[in-house]
């Protein structure tokens, strides 16, 4: 792709974002929540190859569906209460309608179906944005309205992604179909606390963006895309691979680490919001996602291919890997012990 051409899109999903996360009016968000769909598509698409181009137009038909339902909410609303401000949601219908939409543009169950395909068709760090940064301004909308929402439903949601999620990732032997369904089962870690806490499920989401995007720079850097790659990667860059071990275990939550601080923090807000039942299916259910996550952190660096395989043994990289990576997976491994001061910012 030409860098100019990248440049636009680059800047153009930064605009999109700064648009929607500093908006008060309906009509401003949804303009920056098109422009951020409009700019991602071409990065979708850009290796030109059948299965990007029909990740793209899954993803442009969902996100215009859902900005429909948007628009469509907003105006019941406005049309009601003569309010165009967001914090103003206070129709039941747009209510519901605005749950949709934001669900659809999230990938929450059961609007989950295009997620896990789109990542699919896209390059690694496309997938990444798509995971993390896409995922920003459809969050920042829910935390502005997170008082006028149904909680049985975002409870019930939030249930049935993190089931979906961990149920669906266990047959899956394509990584970034995996991260997917990772994902997927996060968004129901956030949800289900969004209505009593909506700070909380904030940290949660910049833990969860550090750890991916800690993943998928790494996965880019050796370039693995599926499992039978990931097992002879350890040659061409063994520390990465230990590392990227480390951050695998931290998105599945095990303490010490940092992602066990998130998953922590929701389980004792749910028990004080007398939601026990939830809090111990929902801690259940994490162990299914576990169990694929311990299986990608065993194929990235504590086991040889047990089989013969058809893939050569990679050369050893000399080239260091970037600051970036460096950075994310140290945030990704050991911010746990400063829990006190992050506590102390929620």
């Amino acid at each position: 792709m030409n860098p100019y051409a990248k440049l636009t899109f680059s800047l153009s999903l930064m605009l999109g974002t700064t648009i929607t996360i500093s908006s008060n009016h309906w009509m401003a968000a949804w303009t920056g929540l098109e422009i951020n769909t409009l700019a991602i598509i071409p990065l979708i698409s850009k290796s030109h190859h059948p299965r990007a181009i029909e990740a793209a137009i899954k993803y442009f038909l969902v996100q215009a569906a859902a900005s429909t339902l948007l628009l469509f909410s907003s105006m019941i609303n406005a049309w009601h209460t003569g309010q165009w401000d967001i914090t103003q949601l206070n129709h039941p219908t747009s209510s519901l309608l605005l749950t949709t939409a934001i669900a659809m543009k999230l990938g929450l169950v059961p609007f989950h179906f295009w997620f896990p395909e789109v990542l699919q068709g896209s390059p690694l760090t496309t997938a990444m944005l798509l995971s993390t940064v896409m995922k920003f301004p459809p969050i920042t909308i829910l935390l502005l309205t997170s008082h006028s929402l149904n909680p049985t439903l975002l409870a019930t949601m939030a249930i049935a992604s993190a089931a979906l999620g961990g149920w669906m990732g266990l047959n899956q032997t394509q990584i970034r179909k995996i991260l997917a369904f990772s994902s997927i089962s996060h968004l129901g870690w956030m949800s289900i606390v969004l209505i009593y806490n909506p700070k909380l499920t904030l940290a949660t989401f910049y833990i969860y963006c550090t750890m991916t995007g800690a993943i998928f720079l790494t996965l880019n850097t050796t370039k693995s895309f599926k499992l039978s790659t990931m097992m002879t990667s350890w040659t061409k860059t063994p520390m990465l691979n230990t590392t990227l071990m480390m951050t695998l275990l931290s998105l599945a939550g095990l303490p010490p680490l940092t992602g066990f601080l998130p998953k922590w923090l929701i389980i004792q807000e749910l028990s004080k919001q007398e939601m026990t039942a939830p809090a111990t299916i929902i801690a259940i259910l994490s162990l299914l996602s576990l169990f694929f996550y311990l299986r990608l952190a065993y194929y990235s660096t504590i086991t040889l291919p047990p089989n013969p395989t058809n893939l050569m043994k990679q050369w050893h990289a000399n080239k260091p890997a970037s600051t970036l990576i460096a950075a994310l997976s140290s945030m990704s491994t050991l911010l746990l012990p400063l829990s006190p001061m992050i506590l102390a910012l929620i």
